[in-house]
């Protein structure tokens, strides 16, 4: 579908890329890595033609749709989301031209047993489906399905764009992508601005329903489930693996210990030919070994170890001072906005080391909490702040709090103290604020490096209470790391806000998970949570959170009034039967799916059980559980449908 060819990019005498081929084919789900500034987003935005390499192409071919996420963009604020959304369907007299002419390409061969052939059958079926869908009422069916994946509520449908922040206008724009439904999807970031739930279902829509995909990502957990190839940038080279990140992750460790022992080897053998030609250069008995020596030398092609990030730098608070046994005690905190209950009753004891999270889909509370622990909004009950607590947090808007007349380097050497002076440029390093990138003034920085930068100020000041709103957004996975591991290590007391199910494993020994008002208490790790209610991820957590409903208490006379139903139409029961006759075929043929991969996943357990430990059983039995999870997804999903078809009906 897609080539890239010799292509080679370079800025301000700068190599980003050296001659960088590779192809997109039909249905790959490739995750692009590499660490930030590799080159990732530039080499996005080649691929879909809107910058232009130093040398090299990209061949697209035939009729080949691309459509591009990129990390920011705008949006018009003249209209209504649906409205927004609903120009995802504007290119469909385009789609009628390239209809007619495979039909009329059809016409006029008859190679019918040829791969061509076939290939035109499958374009002109797709091709069909996409008019039928943006030329019939199923076009509002999908908008309104696709933007309730994301989030959106049908409340929200007809406000204008322009009450929306950034990460919802993020939304907006995604959610026209995934309508369009074209050839290759090119996603830079997607998860960003995403609570748990929307990105499920985008890892979901992304696993079923798209076709070839580049992402970049720095959720782990994401891209492990979208992805089966992993194509890593480094040092202006490719390196391409057929396998998910995690696979990627321990395959290109080797690679890393092979190009080390063949740059030892190499160093050791050019040591002692340097030796040999230096004893013996001035000895005639010796001059044509010294000759081919040196000839030997110049023809050397010097091995490269690729970078590696320094995410083995041993970044660490400061020691906590220390607080009283319970920083924080909550009882009956309550926050109402008008008529809108956003939680209340909520009551817990956080106690002194503890490292805790709050989770649960956006809106239902989490920062808002937050916002109650910091005194910067009102609420109703009771919240104390233990004894000698001092806080250090990490709002979503802290880098707006940055002074922008300082440079990156004084930013840091301001709130520096003790051994972390001596080393503030390994730590901006870390951070990716390396050589001349310390010396921007925080003005001209993009919001990810101004977040960055906030974070690390943070994690030099001296706290024992630590809150983070949502603090691996903008961070790559070696950041990621180090941030993580710094948490770990850290002797006071935690509270973070995420939707990173990765980031949050082994990091927390609890759970808070918010929804419906309420606030719940989960002993244990993320994992652990999950496991208990026998959820697969946080995704099924926050659709099972939703209140129940109240029932209807009974009058005091012996007789209930019921309200009358309508009378259906004749026609009307019939679409309803065979509504929800269709909607309980698709949860019993996911039902039989599930259990045929279960069954699948039991032969390869007892292969290992029975003694084979061969690297081959090892991947089948990990293929086996992500189809397994995958036809999972797909029976929640049947039955929620079934679900909402029957409370539709009023069918018991």
């Amino acid at each position: 579908m897609i080539s890239v060819n010799n292509l080679s990019v370079e800025f301000s005498a700068k190599r980003l890329f050296d001659g960088v081929s590779f192809v997109i084919n039909d249905k790959d789900k490739i995750a692009l890595v590499g660490k930030n500034g590799a080159g990732k987003t530039t080499l996005l935005k080649i691929i879909k033609g809107l910058q232009t390499p130093t040398s090299g192409n990209v061949s697209v071919s035939g009729d080949t749709t691309i459509g591009y996420l990129p990390q920011q963009m705008i949006l018009s604020d003249t209209v209504t989301v649906l409205e927004e959304v609903s120009k995802a369907f504007s290119h469909i007299d385009e789609l009628k031209s390239q209809l007619e002419r495979v039909n009329d390409e059809l016409s006029k061969r008859t190679d019918y047993d040829s791969q061509e052939y076939t290939d035109l059958i499958h374009r002109m079926t797709d091709l069909t489906d996409r008019v039928s869908m943006a030329d019939s009422d199923n076009s509002l069916a999908e908008m309104e399905k696709t933007l309730i994946g994301l989030g959106f509520t049908r409340s929200d449908f007809n406000r204008p764009t322009s009450e929306f922040s950034g990460g919802w206008r993020m939304r907006i724009e995604l959610a026209k992508l995934l309508l369009q439904r074209p050839d290759v999807l090119l996603l830079d970031e997607p998860t960003n601005h995403l609570d748990i739930e929307s990105i499920q279902w985008l890892e979901n829509f992304l696993m079923t329903k798209a076709k070839a995909v580049v992402v970049i990502s720095h959720d782990r957990a994401f891209i492990d489930n979208v992805t089966k190839r992993t194509i890593e940038i480094n040092c202006g080279k490719i390196y391409d693996y057929s396998v998910n990140y995690s696979k990627f992750v321990e395959l290109r460790k080797e690679r890393i210990e092979q190009q080390i022992r063949a740059y030892n080897n190499q160093q050791k053998m050019i040591s002692d030919t340097q030796e040999f030609i230096e004893r013996f250069r001035y000895k005639a008995t010796k001059a044509v070994q010294v000759q081919s020596r040196m000839k030997q030398l110049a023809k050397i092609e010097l091995i490269e170890i690729d970078e590696v990030d320094n995410s083995r730098l041993n970044l660490k608070f400061p020691p906590a001072p220390r607080s009283g046994d319970y920083p924080l005690i909550l009882d009956s905190v309550a926050k109402w906005y008008g008529e809108h209950k956003v939680f209340d009753n909520v009551t817990f004891t956080l106690k002194r080391g503890e490292k805790i999270a709050f989770v649960g889909k956006n809106g239902e509370g989490k920062s808002t909490l937050v916002k109650c622990i910091m005194n910067e909004i009102p609420y109703n009950g009771s919240l104390k702040i233990g004894h000698n607590v001092k806080i250090g947090y990490f709002a979503q808007n802290q880098a707006q709090l940055l002074d922008e007349d300082l440079t990156v380097f004084d930013t840091i050497d301001r709130v520096a103290v003790g051994d972390a002076r001596l080393k503030i440029r390994d730590l901006l390093g870390a951070f990716m604020f390396g050589g001349e990138a310390s010396d921007k003034k925080v003005k001209v920085l993009s919001g990810g490096e101004k977040t960055r930068l906030a974070m690390l100020k943070l994690l030099l000041e001296s706290m024992n209470l630590l809150i983070l709103d949502e603090p691996t957004n903008h961070l790559d996975m070696k950041t990621k790391d180090i941030l993580k591991q710094a948490i770990k290590d850290f002797d006071g007391t935690v509270i973070v806000v995420s939707h990173d199910r990765e980031f949050l494993d082994g990091l927390v020994d609890k759970v808070y998970e918010f929804g419906g008002g309420k606030v719940r208490e989960c002993l244990g790790g993320i994992y652990e949570f999950l496991e208990k209610k026998r959820l697969e991820n946080l995704n099924q957590l926050e659709l099972s959170s939703a209140p129940p409903k109240e029932k209807p208490v009974k009058a005091e006379s012996s007789t209930e009034i019921k309200p009358r139903q309508p009378r259906m139409s004749y026609a009307e029961q019939r679409e309803r039967e065979k509504a929800l006759k269709k909607a309980d075929k698709k949860v019993k043929d996911a039902e039989n799916a599930v259990a045929l991969k279960e069954q699948i996943v039991a032969d390869v357990l007892k292969k290992i059980e029975e003694g084979d430990s061969s690297p081959e059983v090892f991947e089948e039995h990990a293929s086996a559980v992500k189809n397994l999870e995958n036809e999972m997804s797909l029976w929640e999903m049947a039955v929620m449908e079934l679900e909402e078809l029957k409370e539709r009906y009023n069918v018991t």
